[in-house]
């Protein structure tokens, strides 16, 4: 009984391995989906038109890319979750969406850990941008400005409570003992809108082609940048630690390609593949330039693993450090 029952284990592996080898095999069968957790006309946005071309050309299928914004990107991480795990659907992910949303957020259910990043794809510089007659020209004087208002809080935009811009302003307020009113959006583009509007007083986002073109028109301003230091592409902004108020106070975001945990192993190893040789697409990392992103660096799977790992772990120690409560 035993030999029979351990003859049929054996079998049923062996069939398992074999449709997961035809499954690599056949990958992709159909075009394959390119979720973006926000709407269009946002950085995010951008960065996935960028790659659905030349992607595509490499796994030999179009990839189309597809919209859904809420709830600070966790709607899209959820349908993405929902769907066959067969690398038909891929994620394009942050921090914002798989590992602040789930801290900020009670009825999001996802967590960081049921996704796998195949790999990063870029990183992105994060600006302070403010409506253009606000009197603040600098980091430095906008936490001035936020002290005197205290009465009447300056209003700050992100793309939802628990994102990365929600937590970095919360611990803003933390540090420089100011005050401030949130005013969550569902995306990068309309709070832009509203920012260039006159609506809200600032946010802290990526910094894009579009913000860009705004703020050479006179409708928004860009005040200060997060990196440790300036971005190569962004030389004119000063950083934020480069004044008295926000010593030490760095950040940087990213941006990558992610399955659910349970897609097959040759599947992701083929995704793997194909990212890695569009990232060395001359055309692609032009392009990311242009909207000031830098393409990530060639990472293999097991490099991804440990970064994803990394990451989860920074923000979470993040959002502790400022209390977050899921809402």
């Amino acid at each position: 009984m035993t030999s029979i029952f351990q003859h049929s284990h054996l079998l049923a592996c062996t069939l398992l391995l074999a449709a997961g080898t035809a499954l690599a095999q056949g990958y992709p069968a159909k075009p394959v989906n390119l979720m973006v957790p926000y709407p269009a006309g946002g950085p995010s946005d951008a960065t996935a038109r960028i790659f659905a071309t030349p992607l595509g050309k490499e796994l030999g299928q179009q990839v189309l890319v597809e919209n859904l914004g809420g709830v600070s990107g966790a709607m899209a991480a959820q349908k993405v979750l929902a769907a066959p795990a067969d690398g038909h659907y891929i994620f394009q992910g942050s921090p914002n969406e798989v590992i602040l949303s789930p801290l900020a957020n009670a009825a999001v259910k996802l967590k960081a850990e049921d996704f796998r990043l195949v790999h990063p794809v870029a990183d992105a510089v994060m600006v302070f941008v403010a409506r253009k007659d606000l009197p603040a020209n600098s980091v430095d004087e906008l936490i001035a400005l936020a002290r005197k208002s205290a009465d009447k809080p300056l209003s700050y935009g992100s793309v939802g409570v628990g994102s990365l811009y929600h937590l970095i302003l919360e611990k803003v307020q933390q540090d420089a003992g100011i005050k401030l009113m949130h005013a969550p959006y569902k995306g990068n583009a309309p709070l832009l809108q509203d920012i260039g509007g006159g609506q809200v007083d600032f946010a802290v986002l990526v910094y894009s082609a579009a913000m860009g073109a705004l703020a050479e028109q006179g409708r928004l301003k860009v005040i200060g940048q997060l990196g440790a230091q300036r971005s190569e592409l962004l030389t004119n902004v000063p950083t934020a630690n480069e004044g008295k108020e926000l010593k030490n106070f760095a950040y940087k975001t990213w941006s990558g390609f992610m399955v659910p945990e349970n897609t097959p192993e040759e599947v992701v190893q083929k995704l793997h593949k194909a990212i890695g040789a569009t990232l060395k697409d001359p055309s692609v990392r032009t392009q990311l330039a242009a909207q000031t992103q830098v393409a990530s660096p060639s990472m293999s799977l097991a490099e991804s693993a440990k970064f994803f790992e990394a990451e989860t772990a920074r923000y979470r120690d993040i959002a502790k450090s400022i209390q977050l409560q899921p809402q």
